[in-house]
């Protein structure tokens, strides 16, 4: 029979991709997110990470056999300039609109002896990056509540990880990388010489949601090019 994985995110970036995945390997996708993906999903489901409403997942079938929690943020200005609303709303994008997700369809994860929960962190949690406390912070309670929910979901068979990308080419990271000098710079900044695409991300994504990676749980997997742990000469 084959796994319904529901990927908050899926019209864009690493979501989509990642549902392109999953849904080749045979798995049945359900999406959920502002606006409808591109890419064929068993359901779509419209739903806002700043406003979200959560009766929509009613419909999900009663198994529910992974999460993958894409939405996410950039929100990059010096420290001076990140008022306390900053700070609310990628608190709320990033860590406050995946706890309401995963607590609604947790019942239906433990009726699934193999289910995965994926979540996404950043390289700038394990390094520190100049301009990145907002989004760095909120990141940084996501990496927490992943080894806090592996603990506590073990018993339930329900496995829970994270990927921490280093910059990636994105519609999210657009401006980052909105000029072939950006881009060369990027390049220049990672020890592998280059930035990240969506596939290196959603072939992670795709790999911890399947049965390859059974024994794999409360990991925060840093996806980056080499850049939080190698420094070349």
């Amino acid at each position: 029979m084959s796994k319904n994985i529901l990927i908050i995110g899926a019209s864009s970036g690493i979501g989509e991709a990642t549902a392109q995945i999953l849904n080749k390997q045979g798995f049945n996708v359900y999406s959920a997110s502002r606006t409808a993906p591109s890419v064929a999903t068993a359901k779509h489901f419209t739903w806002d990470a700043l406003n979200p409403d959560n009766t929509v997942f009613n419909e999900l079938p009663d198994v529910l056999d992974g999460v993958v929690y894409c939405p996410g943020t950039i929100n990059l200005k010096p420290f001076t300039r990140l008022n306390q609303d900053d700070f609310k709303t990628d608190f709320q994008i990033n860590v406050l609109g995946a706890v309401s997700v995963i607590q609604n369809v947790l019942p239906r994860l433990k009726k699934s002896n193999t289910a995965s929960i994926v979540l996404y962190s950043t390289v700038a949690v394990k390094i520190g990056m100049g301009f990145h406390a907002s989004v760095a912070s909120s990141k940084g309670a996501i990496e927490g509540l992943t080894r806090s929910l592996a603990a506590e979901f073990a018993s339930n068979k329900i496995r829970v990880n994270c990927i921490a990308p280093s910059l990636t080419e994105t519609p999210l990271a657009k401006n980052l990388l909105s000029s072939e000098e950006k881009k060369e710079a990027s390049n220049k900044r990672h020890p592998i010489g280059r930035f990240g695409n969506v596939l290196d991300i959603a072939s992670m994504t795709s790999f911890l949601i399947s049965d390859d990676a059974s024994w794999i749980t409360g990991q925060v997997l840093n996806i980056d090019g080499g850049m939080s742990s190698i420094k070349t000469m």
